[in-house]
């Protein structure tokens, strides 16, 4: 019950827009012991998505969507340092995200990439509203294992079969896993643009991962 409750108050802490107390929920994760990546996807992850559920029922608006957004990236900062210090130090693989051109939809991307930072991966993230070609380049630069894209509209989600286009017409789609994510995507989709899979949740997007690189 306490565990419930705790995770609770980080939720609610994100979804009032109350920095100062996520962040004393944050230090306090860390001083008593929580499991971080519990305490990540179960609190911090869960008020993110409540406030993007709230955004959807017009509820809240722009600016909220941001500060939130702005909160959890504050204690994610206040977080990670610690996670990664309880765990392997060696990076797992080398991962980069981004929400495809035109959409401006950040959440749920911004939360997979703190959940495979947290699991050991080098996270590349390049933020929204990002050009296909400047993804494709950005993987190239880092050596990329995996090329995530998310994609909140039914309108921008061909911006993700495009980048597998392209990178089949460079000649280099062999050298990346290419992983799809956001409300509209879909299992059929995902088979259309050949797409190596889609997951629906932060936890799901780390075991994928993991899966396709055999971790």
């Amino acid at each position: 019950m306490a565990q419930k409750q705790f995770y609770g108050d980080i939720s609610d802490a994100i979804v009032n827009l109350d920095k100062e107390k996520a962040i004393e929920l944050a230090k306090r994760a860390i001083t008593e012991k929580w499991n971080l990546l519990e305490v990540i996807e179960k609190g911090y992850g869960d008020g993110i998505r409540r406030i993007g559920d709230l955004w959807e029922e017009g509820e809240f608006f722009l600016p909220e969507l941001m500060l939130g957004g702005n909160i959890m990236q504050e204690s994610m900062d206040i977080l990670l340092p610690s996670l990664k210090e309880s765990g392997a130090s060696a990076s797992i693989g080398v991962v980069v995200i981004a929400t495809i051109e035109g959409d401006i939809h950040s959440i749920g991307k911004t939360i997979v990439g703190t959940m495979l930072s947290a699991n050991g991966f080098d996270v590349y993230d390049l933020g929204a509203d990002v050009p296909a070609e400047k993804i494709i380049e950005t993987a190239v630069e880092k050596n990329a294992d995996v090329i995530g894209v998310s994609a909140l509209l039914t309108t921008t989600m061909f911006g993700q079969k495009k980048i597998i286009d392209i990178l089949e017409d460079k000649g280099i789609r062999n050298k990346f896993k290419v992983i799809i994510g956001g409300a509209p995507v879909t299992k059929e989709w995902t088979e259309e643009c050949k797409a190596d899979g889609f997951a629906g949740s932060a936890v799901g997007a780390v075991k994928l991962v993991k899966n396709l690189l055999n971790k």
